[in-house]
């Protein structure tokens, strides 16, 4: 089975100073169909004075009914590349040539000057980059598939890919998977409702836990 070619590419690593150990940082990634929309819109909903979401910035167009500045905040390219040289981005990818991905330092800055940590929805390399990178501060969740047969069920009942995107998406399913061990934390998403006590469980233990 042929890897995803947007996973051959180097992970891009921002060293950052350490930041004090009460701004902590909740990162929830899974392949795509795994859950992870539907947990972290659990976590908000249910923690919303001690959660905020981490607004990540892309540069495709919006789709359906997404709002720049609420979903992504949506800019060109060549704005996104001048703001890599600048080390604006705490972690970022380019997922297809010229289309971008990327958590703002400043983003995280403006969630944490709320008192809340930031609830960050990346994909699985960009939650191994900032774990890295806030080993100490971060909480990691994997949201597991039951199986690639279950992903590919609900991906289908989507209605929104081809049957090549289709493929592209369990290919990539499948390799990220392999990356999960990397986790603090693995929840298999074979029942909505107990995936996302699980997490609000993790989470919640996580935020009242003290510093060393």
């Amino acid at each position: 089975m042929a890897a995803w070619p947007a996973l051959t590419l180097p992970i891009i690593l921002l060293h950052l100073p350490t930041m004090p150990q009460q701004h902590k940082i909740i990162i929830i990634a899974a392949p795509s169909g795994a859950g992870k929309t539907s947990v972290t819109r659990h976590l908000l909903k249910t923690l919303p004075d001690k959660l905020a979401f981490s607004v990540s910035c892309a540069t495709r167009q919006p789709r359906n009914n997404e709002k720049d500045g609420v979903d992504y905040y949506f800019i060109m390219a060549a704005e996104f590349e001048r703001r890599i040289n600048n080390k604006e981005f705490v972690e970022w990818e380019m997922v297809y040539p010229g289309k971008y991905y990327g958590t703002l330092k400043a983003e995280l800055n403006r969630i944490w000057e709320s008192g809340r940590a930031p609830l960050l929805d990346v994909d699985v390399k960009g939650g191994i980059n900032v774990q890295q990178q806030y080993p100490y501060q971060s909480l990691s969740l994997f949201i597991e598939p039951p199986s690639i047969d279950e992903l590919e069920r609900r991906l289908r009942a989507r209605g929104t890919e081809t049957e090549e995107s289709l493929r592209a998406r369990i290919d990539k399913a499948s390799y990220e998977l392999e990356f999960k061990s990397q986790f603090d934390r693995i929840i298999i998403n074979d029942d909505l409702s107990r995936a996302c006590a699980e997490a609000e469980q993790a989470v919640r233990e996580f935020l009242e836990k003290k510093p060393h």
